[in-house]
């Protein structure tokens, strides 16, 4: 077994480790959620990970996207996360999509992958996301945060998605964030770390966060867990 992933065995085993290198996983967001979901899945050893995203590096990402400096300025975000996560674990295959997710792209970039994580910055997209998800029967982690705060949910095939939250689009159109509310960069640090645990737990059939929406007030150190029950009509029930 490869020395670096020696600390992941007491508690994987091999067999666990081994089910890490053939996943395949789809990181859609490659911002300040994105980029510690992408170095913890490639320090575990996640055999195949795919990067979307396309959108370039500003300099206003650098407080929370820890995989860019001043050196990846107005270079696209995909294509220079790629060339960080080879730099941290070589062994892996990373596929870049160099593209915004959209209605036209999204089934057949999730159609290639175990399991989606949804590192958006918006609802429009997200919903997108998980409608694809349930659509082809994967799962998707979802999460999201903003100023001190953050969310995190582990949907499963038949579970409650996003959809049993937000079942109208229209309401996606007064969801946008907004650069103006701000983010403290280690907030994305700590939602994107349990976005990637919840990934590993997926892959080596540990309990998940499936059903319950967490809220983390990271200024007061509250979290809140509120039980989502899935609608009749919502698409993951059809």
């Amino acid at each position: 077994m490869e020395p670096r992933y020696l600390r992941n065995l007491p508690l994987l085993g091999e067999s666990g480790q081994e089910k890490l290198k053939a996943a395949k996983v789809l990181v859609v967001g490659a911002g300040g959620l994105g980029c510690p979901v992408l170095q913890y899945l490639t320090a575990a050893g996640i055999g195949t990970i795919g990067i979307c995203d396309g959108d370039v590096v500003q300099p206003s990402n650098l407080n929370r996207q820890v995989l860019y400096g001043d050196a990846a300025l107005g270079q696209k975000k995909a294509v220079w996360a790629k060339e960080r996560l080879q730099q941290l674990n070589p062994h892996l295959n990373v596929q870049v999509y160099a593209q915004l997710l959209t209605a036209e792209n999204a089934d057949s970039l999730c159609q290639s992958y175990d399991i989606m994580v949804d590192c958006l910055d918006n609802l429009a997209a997200r919903l997108l996301l998980n409608d694809i998800c349930v659509k082809q029967r994967k799962p998707l982690v979802h999460g999201a945060v903003s100023q001190y705060f953050g969310q995190q949910m582990t949907i499963l095939p038949g579970t409650p998605c996003l959809r049993c939250i937000f079942p109208d689009d229209s309401v996606a159109e007064t969801q946008k964030e907004s650069p103006e509310n701000g983010i403290i960069g280690a907030v994305a640090g700590v939602i994107g770390s349990i976005q990637a645990l919840e990934v590993i737990k997926l892959i080596v059939g540990k309990p998940c966060n499936v059903g319950v929406m967490t809220y983390y007030d990271l200024l007061y150190q509250e979290v809140d867990k509120i039980e989502i029950k899935a609608k009749q009509d919502c698409i993951c029930q059809k």
